[in-house]
């Protein structure tokens, strides 16, 4: 799935859109204990009210997919996750009108909240802990055609995607405070509330590829990047999680350093920065095109290019098999962070923007390594202008 894509979705939760018509909602305790279940009309809603609600939906399609969103499929050969594809459907076909497939559904994501979060294990901890509301809604949005060069047709639809989105939020109790009351010009007790926060998790459901529904898979939305949730999918929807887009980064830098060894150098990581941030730049060009996904072969394309010894090179597609697993593909924007490159050293941390990465380089003088940079302009120590050496 893709950012196009992704915004076309979000654009249509703007309020004045008037998409969906339905929100339905269950608010449960710390345990998982449903509290009460409630169904709104979207259109009756008040302005402010209706913005907040679709403002939470918005959030679960907010981030790249690769590190937030991460597709998620359903094993077809398993007989439980068929009728778990059947009552998902159920739900999204009947524009979340049938009970029967709207208690099931939110059945198995309050056992998903319940087994992210077992009992507590002592009272203060379940006085403190967060309370849950889960949020469904339905769509379906026109999907444009497009002309035999490939050229998307804005005039013309040929098909409408139909989707289910939900947003499970933590719900927090506030302490009690002052307040300000402008009908006597005083401040007065304001008792704790209860207010809901920014989605931890949430989904998209079916995927949308290619132009089209895959049924078979969900996009799956983790607000924390190095949280997969597992235990709460595989409550929920029997399925796995995938490795969480910060463990994919620490897993592929160890594999690069273990295989490389003393030829992983910071000229090669600088190469490495240089050549895949521009593959991913120039898949961004394409608005249409998915995310750009890097397997063993085509970073030791990269390595090679970069000077590495084949018997390296080899080592590291080992490495890589062994901790992905053969066939393994991963977002490139989870093998090189972008925005920023920093080389850490016991006791110091050095930061350059993405595009002065190569301004760094280690050189050995009088038998001591060092880590230069340039001086071109002014310094600045901790805000204070000072000057270089002579």
């Amino acid at each position: 799935m893709n950012q196009h894509d992704l915004a076309e979705i979000k654009r249509r939760l703007n309020p004045d859109k008037h998409n969906p018509s339905v929100i339905c909602g269950c608010y449960a305790d710390h345990a998982g204990n449903p509290i009460t279940r409630f169904r709104l009309s979207a259109g009756m809603l008040p302005e402010q009210e209706n913005e907040k609600y679709m403002s939470l939906f918005k959030k679960v399609l907010s981030g790249q997919v690769g590190q937030s969103l991460t597709p998620i499929a359903f094993p077809t050969e398993n007989g439980e996750n068929a009728e778990i594809l059947e009552k998902l459907l159920q739900a999204r076909d009947s524009g979340l009108n049938d009970e029967e497939a709207e208690d099931w559904l939110f059945g198995r994501l309050i056992a998903g909240v319940q087994a992210e979060h077992p009992d507590m294990q002592s009272v203060n901890d379940a006085q403190t802990a967060d309370n849950w509301l889960i949020l469904l809604m339905h769509d379906a949005m026109d999907v444009r055609s497009r002309a035999k060069n490939g050229d998307i047709d804005y005039d013309n639809s040929d098909r409408s995607f139909s989707y289910l989105l939900c947003a499970v939020c933590p719900v927090k109790q506030e302490k009690p405070a002052l307040r300000y009351d402008p009908a006597d010009s005083a401040f007065h007790g304001r008792p704790s509330e209860w207010l809901a926060g920014a989605p931890a998790l949430g989904f998209l459901f079916p995927l949308f590829e290619d132009g089209a529904a895959d049924v078979n898979s969900m996009l799956f939305f983790s607000k924390d990047s190095r949280e997969a949730h597992g235990e709460f999918l595989a409550a929920a929807f029997h399925t796995e999680a995938v490795m969480p887009a910060a463990e994919q980064t620490e897993a592929f830098q160890s594999v690069l350093a273990q295989s490389l060894g003393t030829d992983c150098s910071l000229e090669l990581v600088q190469d490495m920065h240089e050549t895949v941030s521009a593959l991913i730049e120039e898949q961004k060009k394409d608005k249409d095109a998915e995310p750009l996904m890097l397997s063993r072969k085509d970073v030791a394309r990269v390595l090679t290019d970069s000077g590495v010894p084949p018997e390296r090179v080899e080592a590291f597609q080992d490495g890589f098999e062994q901790v992905f697993g053969a066939g393994a593909v991963l977002p490139a924007v989870n093998l090189v962070p972008s925005g920023q490159f920093r080389v850490d050293l016991p006791g110091v941390s050095v930061k350059a923007d993405a595009e002065h990465r190569t301004l760094l380089e280690t050189r050995v003088i009088d038998g001591r390594s060092y880590l230069l940079i340039p001086i071109d302009e002014g310094i600045e120590v901790n805000g204070q202008p000072v000057f270089a050496a002579k």
